[in-house]
This record gives structure tokens, C-alpha cells and sequence, in this order.
């Protein structure tokens, strides 16, 4: 009897804590952060028709990442299939947008951050593959290693099965005329052109994701912050997750993604508040110029730039979707 007692008791005990943990509240929100860009981005230098194309093509692909987001996708998920949107559009300085080198050719980096494993992978210097952020997904996913570099990353993409492409698929007429001009001056031309995505999905999981073509007449072999994690991209499911826009240099020097997510975690200050210290202040001190897109654990989000403008939307399950280019 004692005995029959006992087992009755386990067993109210295991179905009682089986009950709370079906009680506890979940993550039922998701959002979605893009840039697609930082710079001297002035309304009076820009046609409507213009204007609007980049409207589009934002609102584009913040739908494409919601649709993962909404039906349960992983962050992952939705940023990967966000950025290969704005790569395959020639508005913006990544995948078929992308800008030439100081040789006349294209030369890419991508990266991508799982917060909740705080697995990452990237590419860097690559010229044939259509879609890098594909290719650091791959470098995540499918190898022991972080980064994979040009000739090698090329390879490693082609044996995994990506669209390889010829460079010449990168060519566009904007970005030769921009090459061009800079070229008669021989000095580095635009900065800023890159493309990012945040997203925190109904699993309460973190991503991050950035790509981009680098510097006009960049030099041969140059590698700006967008692949490097920490300094471009950063995720952390106890804080944030971050692509950044902007100067490469000061960014890798400041390791601003992870300096935005060390300031949370070390400080308990806001996402917010990390993010316009470090872009606001920290940078502009320094004459870096940039921005940088964040969303926290919570699903708040920034979108902080010390620009003229900055190419940027969110949309969250709230209902909330806002697209932006030029400065408040």
C-alpha cells in the first residue's frame, strides 16, 4: 500500500512539472532588420523613380525574410534567403551590384552568426560564386572552418554544389562608371553599399548576415570588416545580433558588432544604447563613417548610422513594416 502510495505520488510530481513546463510562456515574436547600405545618401541627388526602385526592392526582400519568420523558419533561414534578394539586385553593392577593385574586377565577402550556437562562417575575396552569403553558409555548415578566402572559397563553394558564375555576371554599368572615375584619381572611391539582415525568429533564436562588394578601386587582396564575425556581424542569443555598414578599417579595429554586444552583456545597457555609443560616439571620434542594424533578445531593434542616410527597413510579427533611406 505504502509502496502503490509512493508510485502515485512520482507520478503526480512528473505530470505536475510536465504541466508547468507546457505553461511557461514562449517567444511569439519575430523580427527582421535589413540595411543595404550607409553613406552620403541625399534625397536631392536621387531621381523619384529612383527612390522608389530601392523602396521596392527593400520592401522585397523584407517580405521574402518574413515569410520564413512567420511560418516558423529559423533566423537563419530568413536572413540568408533576405540577403540573397539583395544580392541578386544591382542597386547595392553585393552579389551582382557589387563594386570593382583597382584591377577592374569583383571581388566578394559574406558572413553569417547563429546566436543560438554561436556557429559562423564566411567568405572573402571570391569572384565567381553568385550568391556569397550561400557560400559563408557553407563555410559554416559544411567545413571545420570560420573563413574561407578567394581561389580556395571559390572552390569550396563550386564543390558544394552553388551557382558559379562567370565575373563578368557582376558587371554593371553604374559600378564601371564609378570604377572609372575613381581610377582617374587613383584612390579608393565608395565605402558603403553593403548588405545586411537581422532576425530574431518565434524560437527566440538570434542570426546575423552581411555581404558585400568592398571598396571602389579597393586594392588587390583588401578585406574589409562584412566577413570578419565580430567586427561585421555578430549574433548572441543572450544579447543581440548585428551587421554593420561602413568604413571596414575602423570597424575591424573597434570590433564594432561584438563591442555592441559586449556593452549588453558586460553593462546591461539597451541595445540601443550600446549601438549610439559605439556608431555616435566611439566611431565619429575616430572620423569613422557608418551604421549598423542590430535587434536584441527581446525584439527590440536599432538602426543607427552617423551619415547622411543609411538603406534600411524592419518588419515584425506586430504588424510594424518601415522602410527607410535618408536621415531624420
Amino acid at each position: 500500500m505504502v509502496r502503490v502510495l509512493f508510485v502515485a505520488i512520482i507520478i503526480l510530481f512528473i505530470y505536475s512539472c510536465d504541466s508547468s513546463n507546457s505553461n511557461k510562456p514562449t517567444k511569439s515574436k519575430y523580427v527582421l532588420v535589413i540595411h543595404g547600405g550607409a553613406g552620403t545618401i541625399l534625397k536631392e541627388n536621387m531621381t523619384p523613380e529612383k527612390e522608389q526602385q530601392y523602396i521596392n526592392k527593400l520592401e522585397e526582400a523584407l517580405l521574402v525574410g518574413a515569410d520564413v519568420l512567420k511560418s516558423g523558419g529559423s533566423s537563419l533561414d530568413a536572413v540568408t534567403k533576405t540577403i540573397i534578394i539583395l544580392e541578386n539586385s544591382p542597386l547595392f553593392n553585393a552579389g551582382k551590384g557589387a563594386v570593382f577593385t583597382a584591377e577592374g574586377i569583383n571581388e566578394m565577402d559574406a558572413s553569417i552568426m547563429d546566436g543560438n550556437t554561436g556557429a559562423a562562417g564566411a567568405v572573402a575575396g571570391v569572384q565567381s560564386i553568385k550568391n556569397p552569403i550561400l557560400a559563408a553558409r557553407a563555410v559554416m555548415e559544411k567545413s571545420d572552418h570560420v573563413l574561407l578566402t578567394g581561389r580556395g572559397a571559390d572552390e569550396f563553394a563550386k564543390n558544394q554544389g552553388l551557382d558559379i558564375v562567370d565575373n563578368s555576371y557582376f558587371f554593371t554599368e553604374k559600378r564601371w562608371k564609378s570604377y572609372k572615375k575613381v581610377a582617374a584619381k587613383k584612390e579608393q572611391g565608395e565605402k558603403h553599399g553593403t548588405v545586411g539582415a537581422v532576425a530574431l525568429d518565434l524560437h527566440g533564436n538570434l542570426a546575423a548576415a552581411t555581404s558585400t562588394g568592398g571598396m571602389t578601386y579597393k586594392m588587390k587582396g583588401r578585406v574589409g570588416d562584412s566577413p570578419i564575425i565580430g567586427a561585421g556581424t555578430y549574433a548572441d542569443n543572450n544579447t543581440c545580433a548585428v551587421s554593420a555598414t561602413g568604413h571596414g578599417e575602423y570597424f575591424i579595429k573597434n570590433v564594432v558588432a561584438y563591442d555592441i554586444s559586449a556593452l549588453m552583456k558586460y553593462t546591461q545597457v539597451s541595445v540601443k544604447e550600446a549601438a549610439n555609443y559605439v556608431i555616435l560616439d566611439k566611431l565619429k571620434k575616430l572620423g569613422a563613417d557608418g551604421g549598423i542594424i542590430a535587434v536584441d533578445k527581446d525584439g527590440k531593434f536599432t538602426m543607427t548610422f552617423n551619415t547622411a542616410g543609411m538603406y534600411r527597413g524592419v518588419i515584425t510579427s506586430d504588424g510594424l513594416i518601415e522602410i527607410s533611406i535618408f536621415g531624420i
